[in-house]
């Protein structure tokens, strides 16, 4: 008994090796997968640096890694003040667009006639280049924060819309009709058995959109904005200072880690609330 209980489970060394080796294979693809991208980009600065010195690249033209980071701790009161306002319309947005988006589809996968009036239009919507129609936000919503939230929500609902009914479309029919076979009512059906069965089909939709709110915002901020990294980028870049254009382009890249890494913390939760498994 205390020899079972040392091994740690299964009750025999066989069964011991075969529950341990699955948990540190995930464990080495776990490493493996924060190494070897780290590993990467690693390679690509350090080749990206010795090539800049080598050629003798003016900075206006490609500043060097080095040279960015010695921007940055240099400017980083200003970039972080640039940085406040962008990261918190890019969560707004998305906020806003994910709850537009699941929400349209409960209802669309609900609503047959809704489903046939409003889908295609959504589809014809999408083929419209986003970028020209960002003036007529400013023309409409006016130079606020306003416009760059309504063009960070239009762009970036429609992928959840479509993941979110790709999951209710794909949910186990047989569990539906054991719902209605234990006479379940539909909010009981959706609760228990529909909704946590899209949850992976509704995060994947999500980061996606998450990328494509930070995209609006940034745009908005090109168009018309005092403050923003996008305001930053294109003032730099006036001024014919690539550095402080490039540094502010990494830190847009760190608050969009940022919020893609808090989706994938909402997700990790989600799955754990819910028991479902990645997909």
């Amino acid at each position: 008994m205390a020899e079972n209980g040392r091994l740690g489970g299964i009750g025999t060394e066989a069964g011991t090796i075969v529950g341990v080796a699955p948990a540190r294979s995930i464990a080495r693809d776990g490493v493996r997968g924060i190494v070897l991208p780290i590993l990467l980009a690693a390679a690509v600065l350090i080749a990206w640096e010795l090539w800049v010195r080598w050629a003798h690249i003016p900075a206006v033209i490609l500043p060097a890694p080095s040279a960015i980071l010695d921007i940055m701790v240099r400017q980083h009161e200003i970039l972080l003040r640039h940085a406040i306002p962008t990261v918190l319309e890019s969560a707004g947005g998305f906020a806003l667009a994910s709850i537009l988006g699941i929400g349209l589809a409960v209802w669309l996968s609900y609503s047959r006639t809704a489903r046939e009036a409003l889908y295609p239009n959504l589809v014809f919507f999408q083929l419209i280049p986003k970028i020209a129609l960002a003036p007529l936000f400013i023309i409409w919503l006016g130079i606020g924060s306003e416009s760059r939230l309504a063009f960070s929500v239009f762009i970036s609902f429609f992928p959840i819309i479509i993941a979110t009914l790709a999951g209710f479309n794909n949910v186990d029919r047989n569990m539906i009709r054991l719902c209605q076979s234990l006479t379940a009512s539909e909010w009981q059906t959706f609760k228990s058995v529909k909704f946590p069965s899209a949850l992976p089909y509704i995060f994947s939709g999500m980061k996606v959109a998450m990328t494509l709110a930070i995209i609006g915002v940034i745009i908005g901020e090109f168009i018309t904005a005092q403050r923003g990294l996008g305001y930053l980028i294109v003032f730099a870049t006036a001024r014919a200072e690539t550095g402080v254009a490039m540094a502010a382009i990494v830190v847009l890249c760190g608050g969009g880690l940022l919020l893609y890494g808090v989706v994938a913390l909402a997700e990790a939760i989600a799955r754990r609330r819910y028991g479902t498994s990645a997909s």
